[in-house]
């Protein structure tokens, strides 16, 4: 057993993948004073600023590493399927994204609502729908993934939805607060380790 090292100025993660091979039985979906709404053809730059909301805490940072060009040809192939989750007033407080991109699949590239209604309850009706959507005519896989760097109750979280683990992996990276992806208050229950200073 020992440590490896990470070199300054990077961020490591342990990701887990996870799956379901079958449609979940129905359940009752849970209220909540939230819609989702099918977004579709949304611009880069109003894209980036929801994946921004949603994500900073958790710095979510990938997509904001695409142009313009890269990022729409993502967020425009019509087996991407981008959602929405607006309160009560119509403003955008969640994103759900679903890549139907490989035959038989679907990934939830992306599922979150803003770090203020956490622990609320909202996180399952999002899921309720995420699940109703996924399993479209064809699909016989549904799968995730999610690191140590997600909010801490996110793998059980999905773990009690029915997905199961199946892969795991360490990923390093350049640390977004340091390239400018991000800004370097961001995530702050992370530590900010600047090699520079």
């Amino acid at each position: 057993m020992g440590l490896t090292p990470v070199s300054p100025g990077e961020l490591a993660a342990v990701v887990t993948s996870l799956e379901m091979r079958a449609r979940p039985a129905p359940r009752p979906l849970p209220a909540a004073p939230l819609r989702l709404a099918p977004w579709r053809m949304p611009t880069p730059d109003a894209y980036r600023a929801l994946f921004r909301r949603v994500g900073t805490r958790w710095l979510w940072f990938s997509r904001l590493l695409l142009d313009d060009e890269g990022l729409s040809e993502i967020i425009r192939d019509d087996a991407v399927a981008i959602y929405a989750v607006l309160d009560p007033a119509g403003i955008e407080v969640g994103l759900l994204e679903l890549d139907f991109r490989r035959a038989g699949q679907c990934e939830l590239a992306f599922f979150g609502l803003i770090p203020e209604l956490a622990g609320r309850g909202h996180g399952r009706w999002l899921m309720a729908h995420a699940l109703m959507l996924a399993w479209r005519p064809g699909i016989d896989r549904v799968w995730v993934h999610t690191c140590t760097l997600d909010h801490p109750a996110a793998l059980g979280f999905y773990r009690a939805q029915g997905f199961v683990p199946f892969e795991r992996a360490i990923e390093t990276f350049a640390d977004p607060r340091l390239i400018g992806a991000l800004p370097r208050d961001a995530a702050p229950q992370i530590p900010l380790l600047d090699p520079s200073s």
